[in-house]
């Protein structure tokens, strides 16, 4: 008896462990056929909500189910099996989703529903959904002559294509690095924990001496720790060339994909690909996107130039007596940091042992939202290192769960992301539940048996990617295309980068930072260094940030190769204004930029999103400030505007209903300790 496809049907628990490459594409291919054949009776049908907008939304579930389940195992598990057939099916998938936005019928029927008595009484949430989609197929060429929608349908295969390729480069190029030391003390000043993996990694791999690798938990130490400058110099070379030379060389792919988006946006109308991809966000253009980057930039460059000047002076007084590169800027930063503040952060190590971090994240989610959060034990996972886990509400009711894959593993996609696999779309016939899975790149266990030890800025992480699952897995929107995280990119990371923020406090950290082996809390007196040193530098920290935003919106805005260049050598001159130290002239950082080039769209265009929605947090937070960081009464009403309401309405209406006013920037400003 043949076993069934596991990807054919959406289940909870969803079956990760089932999926092998070989159901990919009869999976795909029979559910393109399904969702076509839904899409085909919409044009024939009464011009009702229910008849027209309501199957449009649905006609995909099923596909994309399947489509993001292949999709998540591609990334996170990478056999060259899962990885071919993924790739062989996202050409068909990108192919029919460019054309639902092109299909005349399909527009028509839209068009004229829109004209009827019943779309003007519709309530505000489909209402929204009618307007938003109509504009989609606007946007994506609903209105183009044949032959421009068969050059569009080309333009998003090739991206597809040409995006993958990108992202599997870049997993090939950071496994295929590796540096092993038979020399332990060129491993000097590395906290023992990092010695202790680089020397488990080297055993690993059935090699002697201790082994170094890019992955963020290798490469982070040394760059930050590491006596030896030649080695720091090594690893950094290799980070920032990373696919830029080779058998997984991206300069090609960048060049392909800028050109293809700057015609996709041409064909449409746009004046370039960044007002095409704002058009429907929050700042509305690319001109004006790259003005909020710009004022940002304006308003920190005295505090950076004053911070690298000190840090500058400050190496000097202890030694250093060259110019310093950029493998010494994290280094030194952490012995002036280190000087200031008498703090180093590899002594918090043992305060997060992953377990009581985990749990003390659940207690702040169940003092915010209601909820409570168990362990899933009859959920499968895909690997042994991965736990499941349910998210139940204070009624009882099972709103959902999540998976958490916290480790690197060479066939890993680098980087920590949340991802939806399930729609919970309560009140419809498809109401299940929301399940989504959380994946980082962290600092594995030492031993065997042994805790894994976080250090700060793995548990922030940890945090985020978990506000982008609360946005998920708390949304009440029975929209599936208005539902959850489904909103525009410059207000997506507000759920996000607000819950960092208890990394930062007392009460919070009391929940969780607690010694793995006697359950202290970290002394009060380290407490206190911890919270002094969190402007250390802040400055550079969201300058650095800036860059990459600036990078991305000139791309798709000004550059153009026939009178800048190549892509690499434009975004190194541009990188340089915003970094601390000279970068050297190899340096090709946009080779293994995957928010810009690992996906079709992504994050293109839109990285400035992260300091649009660190604005809008930072102020927001206040608000938790004001009624207690734990306040049940503030935290619910986070959820109800925001958590709960996914992009049923103008996401600037929902954060005035939550805040009572538009945000200010001055917030943020203060926080960092860089306000005029």
């Amino acid at each position: 008896m043949v076993a069934a496809n596991p990807l054919l049907e959406v289940k909870v628990p969803v079956p990760f462990d089932e999926v092998r490459a070989e159901h990919i594409q009869p999976a795909i291919d029979r559910l393109l056929e399904a969702s076509q054949a839904t899409l085909d009776a919409i044009p024939a049908a009464p011009r009702t909500y229910q008849a027209v907008l309501e199957p449009l939304d649905l006609a995909t579930n099923d596909l994309d189910y399947a489509s993001n389940l292949a999709s998540h195992l591609e990334s996170v598990v990478g056999s060259p099996e899962l990885r071919d057939a993924f790739a062989a099916v996202v050409p068909k998938i990108t192919a029919f989703y460019s054309k639902i936005l092109l299909s005349e019928p399909l527009y028509r029927s839209l068009r004229e529903l829109a004209a009827t008595d019943e779309a003007s009484k519709l309530d505000p949430a489909r209402k929204r959904y009618l307007t938003k989609t109509l504009a989609d197929f606007r946007r994506n060429g609903a209105e183009l002559d044949a032959a421009g929608k068969k050059r569009l349908a080309e333009i998003d295969v090739a991206l597809s294509e040409l995006t993958l390729k990108f992202a599997q480069n870049v997993v090939d190029a950071t496994a295929s690095f590796e540096i092993v030391l038979d020399d332990a003390s060129r491993l000097a000043g590395l906290p023992e924990g990092a010695i202790e993996a680089a020397k488990k990694s080297a055993e690993e791999k059935g090699k002697k001496g201790h082994r170094l690798t890019l992955q963020a938990p290798s490469y982070g130490p040394v760059m930050t720790f590491a006596h030896d400058r030649a080695l720091r110099e090594a690893l950094y070379r290799a980070q920032v060339t990373r696919a830029a030379s080779g058998e997984h060389d991206n300069r090609g792919i960048i060049r392909d994909v800028l050109a293809l988006r700057r015609e996709k946006a041409v064909l449409l109308g746009f004046a370039h690909f960044a007002d095409l991809a704002t058009d429907d966000r929050m700042a509305k253009s690319g001109e004006k996107a790259l003005a909020f980057v710009t004022m940002l930039r304006d308003r920190l460059a005295a505090a950076f130039e004053r911070e690298n000047g000190e840090l500058a002076a400050f190496a000097r007084s202890n030694g250093h007596a060259e110019r310093l590169e950029p493998w010494d800027v994290a280094y030194w930063a952490e012995t002036q940091r280190r000087a200031l503040y008498d703090f180093d952060e590899e002594t918090l190590r043992p305060y997060f042992p992953l377990d009581r971090v985990t749990r003390g994240l659940f207690e702040v989610a169940t003092s915010l939202y209601g909820i409570r959060i168990e362990r899933d034990t009859g959920a499968r996972v895909w690997h042994d290192d991965v736990t499941a886990w349910a998210v139940i509400d204070r009624d009882g009711e099972r709103l959902g769960g999540f998976y958490l894959d916290l480790f690197p593993r060479e066939t890993k996609r680098d980087g920590a992301w949340m991802g939806g696999v399930v729609d919970r779309l309560p009140g419809t016939s498809l109401e299940r539940e929301n399940v989504a899975v959380i994946v980082g790149n962290m600092t594995p266990p030492r031993a065997s048996g042994q805790p894994a030890l976080l250090n700060h800025r793995e548990v922030e992480t940890l945090f985020h990617e978990f506000g982008h699952m609360m946005h998920h897995v708390l949304s009440e929107v029975p929209i599936r295309t208005l539902a959850g995280t489904r909103v525009v990119s410059d207000f997506v990371e507000l759920p996000s980068m607000i819950m960092e923020n208890w990394c930062w406090e007392n009460e919070a950290l009391d929940r969780f930072a607690r010694h793995y082996e006697t359950g202290a809390p970290i002394p009060s007196d380290v407490r206190a260094r911890m919270l002094a040193a969190r402007t250390y530098r802040a400055a550079n920290a969201l300058m650095r940030q800036l860059g990459f935003s600036t990078v991305d919106l000139l791309l798709h805005t000004a550059y153009d190769p026939a009178s800048h260049g190549d892509a690499i050598a434009y975004a190194r001159e541009t990188f340089a204004k915003f970094s601390p130290a000279p970068l050297p002239t190899e340096y090709a950082m946009l080779a293994s930029f995957s928010h810009l080039f690992g996906a079709a769209y992504g994050y293109a265009a839109g990285y400035y999103s992260y300091q649009w929605s660190e604005v809008l947090e930072a102020d927001a937070f206040g608000r938790f400030r004001e009624g207690g960081i734990l306040s049940a009464e503030v935290g619910d009403r986070f959820r109800r505007t925001i958590l709960a309401r996914g992009d049923t309405d103008d996401p600037a209406a929902l954060y005035r209903t939550f805040l009572g006013r538009d945000p200010d920037v001055s917030a943020l400003l203060t926080r960092l300790g860089v306000a005029a």
